[in-house]
């Protein structure tokens, strides 16, 4: 059942992608975050309720709500018209324990394909703490093509896999593949960093608002200053 939800995730994190790249109106991708961040909340609990009192179970659902949340969250500020800091900070909040699931696949679980997914999970959602939370725009395009690289490698592709019953004899080989696949996915970064925004001119970042706000003559701060008019992403 996790797998179905994780088809879905690499959609989500598809089409987020591609809002944070500039490519559609942020608004439009509010629907699909509110569905899959349903779904994502609905599994881990249909997981936990019927695991038996199962510790592992229990232990790798727990990490399906952290997206979960994520998703609505994105879903609800996109619609609301809302500041991404909260959002942001979560987001740091999530990239610290993805790390933790990171090393429990390694370990206890002895699957370390996830525990690559896991890490590059990590980085995304560290990316989106640094957009949203820190509001360092110019990363707004580079996580949004690592998002689309998370969406197909780290979660459409291993959710086939799984789903077809290719996943568990070969966790070693697919660790591999994705580790190099990730780790080249950060050579894009040179290409689509921006230059860091000053005061008055600071684009709205994806996630957040629809609209760039018209600066007023009062905000013309010093040279070098961060305006953050937040707007993200997930």
């Amino acid at each position: 059942m996790a797998s179905v939800g994780l088809l879905y995730v690499g959609a989500v994190l598809l089409i987020n992608g591609v809002m944070l790249l500039g490519w559609m109106d942020a608004r439009a991708a509010a629907p699909l975050n509110l569905f899959v961040g349903a779904l994502q909340v609905f599994t881990p609990t249909y997981l936990i309720v019927t695991s038996g009192g199962d510790p592992d179970v229990i232990l790798s659902a727990s990490g399906i709500y952290l997206f979960g949340f994520t998703y609505l969250y994105v879903g609800i500020n996109l619609l609301g018209d809302l500041d991404g800091a909260g959002l942001g900070w979560f987001s740091g909040f999530v990239a610290v324990c993805a790390i933790v699931y990171s090393a429990l696949n390694f370990s206890r679980f002895d699957d370390p394909a996830f525990g690559v997914i896991w890490l590059y999970w990590a980085f995304l959602w560290a990316l989106f703490f640094v957009v949203l939370g820190l509001k360092r725009e110019e990363f707004t395009r580079f996580t949004g093509a690592v998002a689309i690289v998370a969406g197909i490698v780290t979660a459409a592709v291993p959710a086939f896999l799984l789903l077809t019953g290719k996943w568990a004899d070969n966790t070693r080989t697919w660790a591999i593949v994705i580790a190099v696949i990730c780790i080249l996915s950060l050579a894009l970064y040179p290409r689509l960093r921006q230059p860091r925004a000053t005061a008055g001119t600071a684009p709205a970042p994806e996630l957040r608002e629809t609209s760039t706000p018209t600066p007023r003559p009062s905000q013309s701060a010093a040279p070098g200053r961060d305006e953050s008019a937040g707007r993200r992403r997930r």
